[in-house]
């Protein structure tokens, strides 16, 4: 029984001094967590996407702008992705959607040529 008490006022006690400090505990956590994402800003229209490096001359997106596409952009989350892979693995823009598409095929399945890598697949007849 002393041990259970023990160990609901020390648990008490941790509880009470993280909410008096907790000022002190989240600075340096944001630091280290937050600076990644503080610098962060969404990309949305295809001006600002043809900007910041994600165009070429397989895929154009300046020929969006000079049509005046109507939609907002390119897809945020596939956008970061290849972001991320073009700075991590210094490769240009199309490399890196050559990279993020065989990673979505191998996650699915299928080689990068196409077939798929289930034995029991049947690819003829």
């Amino acid at each position: 029984m002393f041990f259970w008490l023990s160990v609901f006022a020390l648990s008490t006690l941790l509880v009470m001094l993280t909410f008096r400090y907790r000022a002190a505990l989240i600075n340096p956590m944001r630091s280290l967590f937050g600076a990644r994402a503080a610098h962060y800003q969404p990309v949305a229209t295809f001006a600002e996407q043809a900007d910041a490096g994600l165009s070429s001359s397989t895929f154009d997106i300046e020929a969006n702008i000079r049509d005046g596409d109507s939609r907002a952009g390119l897809d945020e989350r596939g956008t970061q992705e290849v972001l991320d892979i073009m700075r991590r693995e210094r490769v240009n823009f199309d490399q890196a959607r050559l990279i993020r598409q065989n990673r979505i095929l191998a996650a699915h399945g299928i080689d990068p040529s196409g077939m798929p890598l289930d034995a029991k697949a049947v690819t003829r007849l």
